[in-house]
């Protein structure tokens, strides 16, 4: 009996339903991790499309094949907007996919780093150590506490705040929040910009619309942007830009990314400012 044979026999898939009636459906080469915290559970798995992937509380969080368009676009979008990002928080972000792209600019001094859940920064060392570069970085202070009650009791301010949560269920619901987008909003410095995913245009219409409403009251602009990820819900992702000064488009350098001298996989000036065009059904919706 072939080794081949016994290949064969292991068909093993996973499905990650959207509104319980379509979704993506990928071959599982290997369970490498299994577990739960107190607040989830935890799994990595190795499928043969898109390499190692980190799911949460059963749903994907991101795949290594397509990490790079979700952490370079909520991270270069702001950083090439705002002219002197000295001082960044992050908010969720246990895999380290966020923070490694913001540590890629010389003219960040100091990263604030809160995560809920310290398994999954440990899961993230030991299984994405690309992802996971930036936890050794001097300029990072990492902090294992509830993000929400972080930005109320916090009283640093910082140039640049992004959110990068999970999805609006379990312990990322109150991300969501006027509560929550209220109290970042008091940390911000003057001038400064508010960066969140806003999930699925295209599956959460509902969250979509009553998040920007939320924002609209709080920040004097308020734009999506859009990014294309294979393995997310309908691979139609938006996120929001939020200031009280800066516009993304107006004040976006192009030539600080020439500059920069970063190379990227999927963010540059072109893509920067194409992803602020929205369909005529987005639109509608914010």
């Amino acid at each position: 009996m072939s080794f081949k044979y016994f290949e064969d026999l292991w068909n093993m898939w996973y499905t990650e339903l959207h509104n319980g009636a379509a979704g993506l459906t990928l071959k599982i080469k290997k369970v490498l991790y299994s577990g739960e915290s107190p607040l989830q559970r935890i799994d990595v798995m190795e499928t043969y499309e898109y390499g190692k992937m980190l799911v949460l509380y059963g749903s994907i969080m991101f795949t290594e094949r397509d990490e790079f368009v979700y952490h370079e676009m909520i991270s270069h979008v702001p950083l090439f907007v705002h002219p002197r990002p000295g001082r960044v928080l992050v908010i969720g972000g246990g895999d380290g996919g966020t923070v490694r792209e913001v540590l890629k600019h010389g003219e960040v001094d100091a990263v604030t780093m809160v995560e809920i859940d310290p398994q999954v920064v440990e899961v993230s060392k030991k299984y994405f150590p690309t992802m996971s570069v930036g936890f050794s970085d001097p300029r990072l202070n990492l902090l294992f506490k509830d993000g929400a009650e972080f930005v109320k009791e916090d009283r640093e301010n910082y140039d640049v705040i992004l959110v990068d949560s999970a999805d609006p269920v379990g312990p990322a619901d109150i991300l969501f929040r006027e509560e929550f987008f209220s109290a970042a909003k008091e940390r911000l410095r003057d001038g400064g910009v508010f960066v969140a995913q806003t999930e699925s245009p295209f599956y959460h219409p509902d969250i979509v619309k009553n998040t920007y409403s939320i924002l609209k009251k709080l920040f004097k602009e308020v734009h999506m942007y859009l990014a294309w990820i294979p393995a997310y819900p309908s691979a139609l992702w938006s996120f929001c830009f939020c200031s009280d000064s800066l516009h993304p488009l107006r004040d976006f350098s192009e030539e600080r990314v020439g500059k920069s001298g970063l190379e990227l996989k999927y963010y540059n000036p072109e893509v920067h400012r194409a992803a602020f065009a929205l369909p005529n059904f987005v639109k509608k919706l914010v």
